[in-house]
């Protein structure tokens, strides 16, 4: 089989650099949401990512050629009309994707093959919704840009057939295919990033040292750019707490409450312009900051 449009389902942060990217190497997108704004946040979220691609001579074509080639819509059967690959980056929630796949498993064309984008749920959860299970597996992007991992992780009714085509379209995508050869949740990155972000929370609940000062002490030991806070900024505070509920532990606990008061505040990370830090200059990248 070959995939000529890409659908993309959840115009968020990580679902427009998916679309974005397929755009950049050449496929036709179709981007759906139920929320217009989400479709103008994606919007301007590419038109920025192709301004910095732009200013680094890492473009091939004009901004407005790769743009031409995506479709943003709210209406699933647009968005589903002759596509032949769907990636699901929607909630980190049970429920919600499976009436989305539900939902596009009964509209979708015969020939679409389904994955999901999901951070730490597994595939074999909502497979069946999709009423299509052997074409269904997960397909894990990371930043896209900068980290461009793409994590394939079958659930036990993969055909395993799809998954050099899986593999082939990660690479045709610029990014290094890493086959999880049986689910597991947090993939194989997202399980070691987890330890660390763990124990980050733990030194801060515990009032063992501060955000700046645990970052400090990552980023200095490890030449790092950023450490543990600044890492969950960009992922979204949102995600990080929906992973880190569903531990029993009480430190995983206690970090989730901690997590939920900014999110209450409306305090996402990167995307909403603060989180552990404020954007988009946060003080991890001050010069004096390791200082």
């Amino acid at each position: 089989m070959t995939i000529h449009k890409i659908c993309i389902l959840g115009a968020g942060t990580l679902g427009s650099r998916v679309a974005l990217q397929s755009a950049i190497s050449g496929f036709e997108v179709s981007v759906f949401d139920i929320n217009e704004k989400a479709l103008d946040f994606g919007f301007k979220t590419m038109k920025k990512i192709l301004a910095q691609l732009e200013k680094g001579q890492l473009l091939n074509e004009p901004q407005e050629k790769i743009l031409s080639r995506i479709y943003f819509t709210t209406e699933p059967n647009k968005a589903i009309h002759d596509a032949d690959f769907i990636n699901e980056s929607v909630t980190e929630d049970v429920e919600i994707k499976e009436k989305v796949w539900k939902q596009f498993g009964e509209i979708a064309p015969e020939k679409t093959i389904f994955t999901t984008n999901t951070s730490y749920l597994l595939p074999s959860m909502f497979a069946e919704e999709s009423g299509r299970p052997e074409k269904f597996c997960a397909f894990h992007f990371h930043d896209v840009f900068y980290s461009r991992i793409v994590d394939i992780m079958p659930h036990p009714g993969t055909d395993p057939e799809l998954i050099p085509l899986l593999e082939e379209l990660g690479r045709k995508l610029n990014q290094v295919p890493v086959l999880v050869k049986k689910e597991n949740p947090g993939y194989i990155f997202n399980t070691m990033l987890l330890a660390l972000i763990g124990a980050a929370g733990k030194l801060l609940t515990s009032e063992v040292g501060s955000i700046e000062d645990i970052d400090r002490s990552w980023m200095v030991n490890f030449h790092m750019p950023m450490g543990p806070f600044g890492i969950l900024d960009s992922i979204g505070l949102d995600t990080a707490w929906h992973v880190t509920k569903n531990r029993k532990d009480s430190a995983s606990q206690a970090f989730a409450a901690l997590l939920k008061t900014y999110i209450d505040a409306g305090k996402l990370g990167e995307k909403t312009g603060e989180g552990f830090y404020k954007y988009p200059h946060p003080a991890y990248k001050a010069p004096n900051f390791i200082q």
